[in-house]
């Protein structure tokens, strides 16, 4: 079986935040033949093609390049106002581009957020159809809603909750055999 590497990307900015608490918690849970870093999305600056022009900013050269060399993206987003956060849709209109060879293209994804009531169901709704301008093959099932995630993480955004740990587990190992389904490797 190769091996699967995963790029997960957090939608918050937060230094406690749930959502980077949730990739964080997937390190210390990785099913075999998998592996998982983390990429900050902090420090690209908002996207204006007229940056593109004299050669992207640095900051949006090593996150796309990044993307590229993932086998697939894990990507934890917050809902806000009923949607993904700003720097989150930012960082996907910086790797969405250009649309011939972005690294958002045809590749493997899965999706999971922590919040309130809702768990992100809302966001993760809107997320898909982002992605779905780049084709993105994104993961159908399972999928990981964390509702009231404060009371799953300790205050310094680190997950305490056995059950949802078991579901981000659960989805880690869809999703290494989604990436090898779409690779056309044997993948159960």
């Amino acid at each position: 079986m190769n091996p699967v590497h995963v790029l997960g990307i957090s939608g918050s900015l937060r230094k406690a935040s749930h959502n980077t608490g949730l990739l964080r918690a997937a390190l210390g849970i990785l099913p075999e033949g998998l592996t998982l870093e983390i990429a900050g999305i902090d420090s690209l600056p908002l996207f204006n093609s007229d940056l593109e022009t004299p050669g992207e900013p640095a900051p949006v050269t090593e996150l796309k390049s990044r993307i590229a060399a993932a086998d697939a993206l894990l990507i934890a987003t917050p809902e806000y106002n009923y949607s993904v956060t700003g720097a989150l849709k930012n960082a996907i209109d910086w790797a969405s581009r250009p649309l011939k060879t972005a690294p958002l293209n045809a590749k493997p994804l899965a999706m999971m957020g922590a919040g309130g009531a809702q768990g992100t169901v809302r966001a993760q709704m809107h997320l898909r159809q982002i992605l779905l301008h780049n084709g993105a093959l994104i993961l159908p099932k399972p999928e990981l809603y964390v509702y009231r995630s404060r009371e799953k993480f300790d205050q310094a955004g680190e997950l305490t909750d056995d059950h949802t740990r078991e579901s981000l587990r659960t989805l880690l190992e869809a999703l290494g055999s989604w990436t090898r389904r779409m690779r056309g490797e044997p993948w159960r």
